[in-house]
């Protein structure tokens, strides 16, 4: 298991992997609990609930997967236009304005005055002799939006599986539901250990969110 997340974690930010586990989720709750509240009991088909869960979650992990790939293209053609405007400004002093425009540091832990802006000054110098090369999507930004495809994709076996081993439809949502938000809490509980917050309160937080959405 260490080594599966270890995989997912060097394509993906820890709460970048959350937040699309934290999506499919939320999606699929909403068809299961939906289908729970608003279908009468003899009208519910646990068949085709399950291949409309599993549809609809690969669906959205595709257009998640794509909308990653879009927004690493625009990130680094963004980038590409900072380090020209940088190289072609006036002076020195124009140039660490851009970088800390860019590179905005006040919200983060205090930092003497005189180290920000040596960092920032470091970053200048890095920066005036990058050398300018057309952007394109590398071999791990296709990983990555395949991990991001499977984790909301995966999120659907939750809900399919009582959906397909269990004989009494309303009871499979049932069993279906508790899975989902026992695993919202689970998300909530994780996300504290990467966070440094109160775990309980983050799972109980993340529940509620969920359960409400």
């Amino acid at each position: 298991m260490s080594g599966v997340l270890g995989f997912i974690h060097r394509h993906l930010d820890p709460s970048e992997s959350l937040l699309e586990i934290l999506f499919g989720l939320i999606m699929a709750l909403t068809m299961t609990a939906g289908a729970r509240l608003l279908t009468a009991p003899t009208e519910l088909n646990a068949i085709e609930l399950a291949v409309a869960l599993l549809g609809c979650n690969i669906a959205w992990g595709v257009i998640d997967a794509a909308f990653y790939l879009l927004g690493a293209r625009f990130n680094r053609n963004r980038r590409l236009v900072f380090i020209r405007r940088l190289q072609q400004s006036a002076d020195q002093q124009e140039a660490i304005r851009l970088v800390r425009e860019e590179f905005d540091l006040e919200g983060e832990p205090e930092m003497l005055a005189e180290d920000r802006e040596g960092f920032y000054r470091s970053l200048t110098l890095m920066f005036r002799h990058a050398k300018v090369k057309r952007t394109h999507l590398l071999p791990g930004d296709y990983v990555a939006a395949g991990i991001i495809c499977a984790l909301v994709s995966v999120t659907a076996l939750p809900g399919l599986v009582p959906l397909l081993l269990t004989a009494d439809s309303v009871l499979a949502l049932r069993i279906a539901n508790g899975l989902q938000v026992g695993l919202l809490l689970l998300i909530g509980y994780r996300w504290a250990q990467y966070s440094g917050t109160n775990p309980w309160r983050a799972a109980a937080l993340i529940g509620l969110l969920g359960v409400a959405l």
